[in-house]
């Protein structure tokens, strides 16, 4: 038996995995409460200063009540990391992620909105589950015996509004601010503004939308200058549209947009962009 394998019971996954998504609905991350907060401070529009006011006393509430942000506590999604050397016992990793989103849901009382068949009979799985799952494997020293996971719950207020082009490979900075601008332009007051903006560019389809949700989970500033020029441009231009919070207009559209990208086909150039309220939600926790 090689010594250097890790073993981690699946009922360990579930707990984490349970206690993640009751804090990740209740309390912000600081940086996101932060966000929320300086913006109230800085917003001129009498409106949208009321409007940011009132959603810091509401997370003040849920923080002393012990209750969601917001009704939406969203479709169940997890990224996990697993190291190498990791062998998980019991379960899957997604039967055991499924299990810890179940309890926190069930057991949490937190609001099911799961349908099993997107079509036809739409009847609620009850439990919320099954949840979206992103798993990855790293060699890295620090986390090869590990297993690093992140809930972050997607309200669809938001989720409806994100948007994918196929562009091509002729496309330029310009091209790409414009349509992440138009996708906020088209969506209005739906997504709950302020907002987040997510970017993924280059992959292929399925990939850049990847990217553009991992990127929600960011709050620094790209390590690329020339993609952390990009993340301040799309935030000011959005802030332009003076659609405000919630949408009675004011400075502050947009609280933050991170760009993530990869290679991609010499025949294109695919885009994202996921949209977020301000309720950004996500949780971390190392096994």
């Amino acid at each position: 038996m090689d010594n250097n394998i890790r073993f981690i019971d699946a009922e360990t996954i579930s707990a984490a995995v349970a206690d993640l998504f009751v804090r990740a609905v209740t309390v912000l991350p600081e940086n996101v409460e932060r966000d929320v907060r300086d913006a109230a401070s800085c917003e001129t529009c009498e409106a949208g200063k009321k409007v940011l006011q009132v959603i810091s006393d509401n997370l003040d509430a849920a923080r002393e009540y012990n209750v969601p942000i917001c009704q939406d506590t969203g479709m169940a999604v997890v990224f996990a990391t697993v190291g190498q050397d990791v062998h998980i016992t019991g379960k899957t990793l997604e039967e055991a992620v499924n299990e810890g989103v179940r309890r926190a849901y069930v057991d949490g009382l937190l609001r099911l909105s799961v349908v099993s068949d997107p079509l036809y009979d739409r009847r609620n799985t009850n439990d919320n589950t099954p949840a979206v799952i992103h798993a990855e494997f790293t060699s890295d020293k620090e986390y090869r015996d590990k297993i690093v996971l992140t809930a972050a719950p997607k309200g669809f207020g938001s989720e409806n509004m994100s948007a994918v082009r196929m562009m091509t490979p002729s496309a330029t900075e310009d091209d790409v601010v414009d349509f992440v601008v138009s996708a906020v332009r088209k969506a209005g007051a739906n997504p709950c503004p302020p907002i987040y903006l997510g970017v993924g560019v280059g992959g292929d389809f399925e990939q850049c939308a990847l990217m553009s949700k991992k990127a929600l989970l960011r709050h620094d500033p790209s390590p690329d200058p020339r993609y952390a020029a990009l993340e301040n441009r799309i935030k000011n231009e959005v802030n332009k549209l003076r659609i405000g919070p919630q949408g009675f207009g004011g400075d502050v559209t947009c609280l933050g947009a991170y760009v993530e990208f990869a290679p991609t086909h010499i025949a294109g150039l695919p885009v994202a962009v996921n949209i977020n309220c301000h309720v950004a939600r996500h949780m971390t926790t190392v096994i």
